[in-house]
């Protein structure tokens, strides 16, 4: 009997995947649920997300940077090419603890653009690599696991992906560095009080665990890849 890629039904490379879609699936909730309990509770200022970031964007000297609605829920972020700074509508419109820490972070990454912050300008670098890589990747590779001549497309396959990969990895220190910001801006700035920072922290830090998943489930499946190649040759 036939199994596709030459497996036998149970692809012991497999396991190399599951603690990565435990962690996604606990950062996915953990993300949800963080950001559902801290959108109702309000900030002591009473400021929305959209005022917050129109006054921290001016006060950095970045009164050129628009805000506009973004559709969809989380959908937050800042677009370094248009140098538009976009909220999803409970952000824009929300005045909670959640709604302003995660406008925080946004302006925090267009100060990271204005400041030339060289992680973000490595990231915007291989951007267009790695989104090619990854919609591009998993073609060579199925054509170099269904046949066997064509065996480097695969090589080439892995490459692409390790650009979507490298790209995962470099968004780390972006994310981390621009709620580092973020803190930093609310505090000084009297957007919260002490006793809501562990609020917006939370908020900041279940954003970012979505980005360490995505990197580890990125990393496992490069292994599981490179592994396959391997046991083929």
């Amino acid at each position: 009997m036939f199994y596709p890629y030459g497996f036998f039904p149970f692809d012991p490379t497999m396991l190399i995947l599951i603690p990565s879609i435990i962690l996604t699936l606990y950062a996915q909730s953990k993300v949800k649920s963080t950001f559902m309990r801290y959108l109702n509770v309000p900030a002591r200022r009473g400021y929305t997300g959209a005022q917050v970031a129109r006054m921290l964007l001016d006060r950095n000297e970045l009164r050129d940077i628009p805000i506009e609605v973004a559709s969809g829920q989380l959908g937050d972020h800042y677009d370094p090419a248009k140098r538009v700074l976009r909220l999803s509508g409970e952000v824009y419109q929300g005045s909670s603890i959640a709604s302003v820490s995660v406008a925080a972070h946004e302006v925090g990454h267009a100060i990271q653009h204005s400041n030339g912050y060289m992680p973000l300008s490595l990231r915007s670098i291989v951007f267009p690599v790695a989104r090619f890589g990854s919609s591009a990747a998993w073609g060579f590779i199925m054509i170099g696991l269904l046949i066997p001549s064509l065996g480097g497309l695969m090589d080439i396959g892995i490459l692409l992906f390790g650009a979507a990969v490298a790209f995962q990895i470099i968004t780390l220190p972006v994310e981390f560095n621009a709620s580092r910001r973020a803190l930093a801006l609310l505090d000084t700035n009297g957007f919260i009080g002490d006793e809501e920072k562990r609020g917006a922290r939370n908020v900041l830090q279940a954003a970012a665990l979505t980005y360490v998943a995505a990197m580890a489930s990125g990393l496992a499946q490069l292994t599981r890849l490179i592994l396959i190649r391997n046991r083929r040759r």
